[in-house]
């Protein structure tokens, strides 16, 4: 027997063939329990995707949602690179726009998928894939249309979405099905998104920092009614209302629910419960090393204005880190504890934190600096892990990534002219 290559070696660091024949057995299972994506959005997805032709590959589909939010980044760091603003109502619109487009794409690509008989396990993985790189860029963007820039709530803003996406993850691994609630957050939570950012269009991102008693006089019509003074507002803003919103969903809502559903299925397994807390640990150290830098007393980065450079390096690691669960998951792999792209972050935290250690602090230069470093190791690391999964994958299964296979095209070309036939006698007849 021959000896592997090394590009067969690295292929088997990333997925082995006993993990791959999973894949045939494959089953997308989600549960949406949304009205607004039932009665709304639904009808709407379905008249959209059959605007899309035949050859276009489901994954392009979800790719060019991405480019969406991509394009938008690019515009946010010409035209508005201190995310505070104000900025132009178009640049605003704009983020509206390619934020709707990005939740268009990514609800219309598995129909696509089922249109030209292209479904496989790789399309769960793309899919979600993306949306694990979108967590910190589409917040980014949310983050600069409230004019919020390189501020705590800022970073809370545009980092704290990776959260639900991480809890959501860890459920679907367990429980092999993706549940989202009467309200969650790949449909009401990115339009909510997309209407802050067409507010701010429109009356200018100051609104979400101005005092609620300013903007609405001294008193309040309800609280008048009840013979109460509007000062109980203090100084509450609408960006103080919505963190609290965010916090309140995520502790009292959404990760209960997370875990209530990974218990159960647990226990219906007659699996231990216990153990699965562990898997927390990747995001606890990645929680907490973002905490420990970006709120440092000694780091720069904020100072400096490069969050959106932090960012785009997190959407790397928070998307190898959740892409190797779903990888796990659609293979029947044991749970993925840790990626190597995590030890830069935790080094990053150390470094931001050195005086507490009894060490000089860096210069502003030498943390821009590790930043970079680390910008050119994560996208190397996360590229080259994701091409080999998705090579291995589609060599495995016999599809392509991006592109229809030929004998399928002509397949459904067939397909589409005997309906077409078919639609055509049926007037005749009648």
């Amino acid at each position: 027997m021959a000896a592997p290559n090394n590009s067969e070696q690295a292929i088997a660091e990333c997925i082995s063939d006993d993990a791959l024949i999973h894949l045939k057995s494959y089953q997308y299972s989600a549960v949406d329990k949304s009205p607004i994506s039932h009665y709304i959005l639904r009808p709407y997805w379905n008249a959209v995707v059959e605007l899309l032709p035949l050859w276009l590959a489901p994954n392009m589909v979800t790719l060019l949602g991405f480019f969406c939010i991509l394009a938008n980044v690019g515009l946010l760091v010409i035209f508005m690179p201190d995310m505070v603003g104000p900025g132009s109502p178009w640049l605003y619109y704009s983020f509206a726009f390619g934020l709707f487009m990005y939740q268009t794409m990514d609800n219309i690509d598995g129909k696509q998928a089922r249109r030209t008989g292209t479904s496989s396990g790789l399309g769960e993985l793309f899919d979600h894939g993306i949306d694990s790189l979108n967590c910190t860029l589409a917040s980014l963007l949310e983050t600069a249309a409230m004019g919020l820039g390189t501020s705590k709530s800022g970073v809370f803003t545009a980092l704290c979405p990776c959260l639900p996406m991480f809890f959501s993850t860890w459920e679907t691994y367990h429980t092999h099905t993706l549940y989202l609630g009467v309200i969650n957050g790949p449909t009401e939570g990115i339009l909510i998104a997309c209407a802050i950012m067409v507010t701010s269009g429109y009356f200018g991102p100051g609104i979400w920092t101005e005092r609620l008693v300013d903007l609405v006089g001294e008193r309040v019509f309800i609280f008048s009614k009840l013979g109460l003074s509007a000062e109980l507002l203090g100084d509450l803003t609408f960006r103080d209302i919505w963190i609290t919103m965010i916090v309140s969903s995520l502790l009292l809502t959404h990760i209960p629910f997370c875990i209530y559903n990974v218990v159960k299925a647990r226990r219906s397994r007659g699996q231990a419960v216990a153990p699965v807390f562990l898997e927390w640990t990747p995001m606890i150290v990645y929680s907490a090393s973002i905490a420990a830098w970006l709120y440092s007393p000694y780091t720069t980065l904020r100072e400096e204005n490069h969050l959106v450079l932090f960012c785009i390096i997190m959407s790397f690691v928070f998307g190898r880190m959740t892409t190797k669960m779903i990888l796990a998951h659609l293979t029947r792999q044991p749970f993925p504890y840790w990626t190597v792209m995590l030890w830069p972050l935790v080094g990053g935290a150390v470094l931001a934190n050195l005086p507490r250690l009894g060490f000089a602090a860096v210069t502003a230069e030498v943390e821009h600096a590790y930043l970079w470093a680390y910008l050119a190791f994560a996208s190397i690391a996360y590229f080259r892990w994701a091409y080999l999964v998705t090579n291995s994958i589609c060599n495995f299964l016999g599809i392509n990534c991006l592109t229809i296979p030929a004998e399928k095209l002509a397949a459904n070309k067939k397909a589409a002219l005997t309906a077409a036939n078919g639609t055509s006698n049926g007037r005749k007849s009648q």
